[in-house]
């Protein structure tokens, strides 16, 4: 790093905050570390101070300033967006960059997260911005690590805005010095594995990571909640995980109901693409999640618990067993590595000792259906081809079963 201290990017459209960029300069400067502006503008100007400017970007995209000025807002953005990732990412690789800052309302945050998210995980990440606190933030966050930082009024300098802009300034310095004397240190490192985990799935998690423990593995948790599971895909493929127990596969269930905590058709991908052992069970797949209100009209004769103030889960049917069985088969097909499927067969979730309702609160019957999960399994076992599928008289929350993961997953490991 440079002898002033590790560099950090500052992203920022100059034509439009060329004096909050610099002013967010002199902060970093103050705090020790070595701001690097990149203009992110996307149009011509002659406003100073950028350290790379936006022709440089434009051309690290294959294009031109003047050329960019031309487009849609939306294809300048993409082009200003691909040039500066690939400025900034070969600088982090030839480990002259710590961290990265950007500045801007609603379009500079666009912008700028799109870089910001093309750093890897831990890599300090901080974003000043005056669309913070909307709910676009889950776009512009993502599955990265990015911190937020609303900046309260509009941003311009004024003596509010400014005592912000320090604010982060000062944070993604600390953070930065701190990632440079991380990277720099070298020591030993116990293998690191994913297990996904929900509160339908808790005991069963928390036993499943008590034993990886004490068998010398540190553990990450994966909230199955959408983001937690994009996150543990990318964590993945990174190369940082030596295995994943995948508990809590139910981000499949909301992408085959369109669900609010789907996680992408790439759910289920990345590990085996990595090569890495995975121990897989259809955790919480027995049921989606919707927003209180927002069920949409086609489902709403079907069967329901309401989980919390905010969240309604709607019991999976039949049909969606069935197509879930197919995802998993079609996914698992593809890996690389050894894979374990095991299936607790008296319960996917705690919700099976519950009873379902309609959408006006009237009595449906047991939440478990021992024939829909046969479904599951008839349609697993069809597609599956590259691993062995194994049924236990067990409900996933049963000590037993989560020894049964660990063991599979210690079996598979040392392969």
């Amino acid at each position: 790093m440079n002898a002033s201290g590790p560099t950090v990017a500052v992203l920022a459209t100059m034509d439009t905050k060329g004096g909050e960029a610099r002013f967010l300069a002199q902060a970093l400067a103050a705090a020790g570390v070595l701001p690097w502006i990149v203009d992110l503008s996307m149009k011509p100007h002659v406003v100073a101070g950028a350290d790379v400017s936006g022709g440089e970007v434009a051309a690290a995209a294959g294009a031109s300033w003047d050329a960019i000025r031309e487009r849609s807002r939306q294809d300048a953005a993409a082009a200003m967006s691909e040039g500066a990732s690939r400025i900034v990412l070969d600088k982090y690789a030839r480990g002259e960059l710590a961290g990265a800052i950007g500045i801007g309302g609603a379009n500079g945050t666009s912008l700028a997260c799109s870089i910001l998210r093309a750093l890897p995980y831990l890599v300090p990440k901080v974003m000043v911005s005056a669309v913070a606190g909307t709910a676009a933030v889950q776009w512009y966050v993502a599955e990265s690590d990015i911190a937020m930082y609303p900046s309260i009024g509009d941003v311009s300098l004024n003596r509010i805005t400014k005592a912000v802009i320090e604010n982060a300034a000062q944070a993604v310095a600390v953070a930065a010095r701190n990632w440079a004397a991380r990277r720099s240190a070298t020591s030993a490192a116990a293998p690191l594995v994913a297990v996904s985990s929900f509160g339908g799935t808790a005991a069963c998690v928390e036993r499943v990571s008590q034993r990886l423990e004490a068998l010398g593995y540190e553990v990450i948790l994966f909230h199955a909640s959408g983001a937690g599971g994009r996150s543990l895909e990318r964590l993945a493929a990174s190369g940082e995980l030596a295995g994943v127990v995948d508990v809590t596969t139910h981000e499949l269930a909301d992408l085959v109901a369109d669900g609010v905590y789907s996680a992408g058709a790439a759910r289920l991908t990345a590990a085996g693409a990595a090569g890495l052992p995975q121990v897989v069970v259809p955790g919480a797949i027995d049921h989606s999640n919707f927003w209180v209100g927002q069920v949409p009209d086609r489902y709403k004769g079907r069967e329901f618990f309401r989980y919390n103030a905010q969240n309604l889960l709607m019991r999976t049917n039949t049909e969606e067993f069935e197509r879930l069985g197919a995802e998993f088969a079609q996914r698992l097909n593809a890996a690389r590595g050894p894979v374990r499927v095991l299936i607790p067969f008296e319960g996917f979730s705690e919700h099976t000792k519950r009873r379902a309702c309609d959408l006006a609160g009237s009595d449906r019957g047991p939440w478990r259906n021992p024939d829909e999960y046969r479904a599951f399994v008839a349609a697993l076992r069809r597609g599956l081809k590259t691993a062995a599928v194994e049924e236990l008289p067990l409900h996933i929350n049963d000590s037993a079963f989560a020894d049964a993961c660990v063991d599979a997953f210690v079996a598979i490991a040392k392969s």
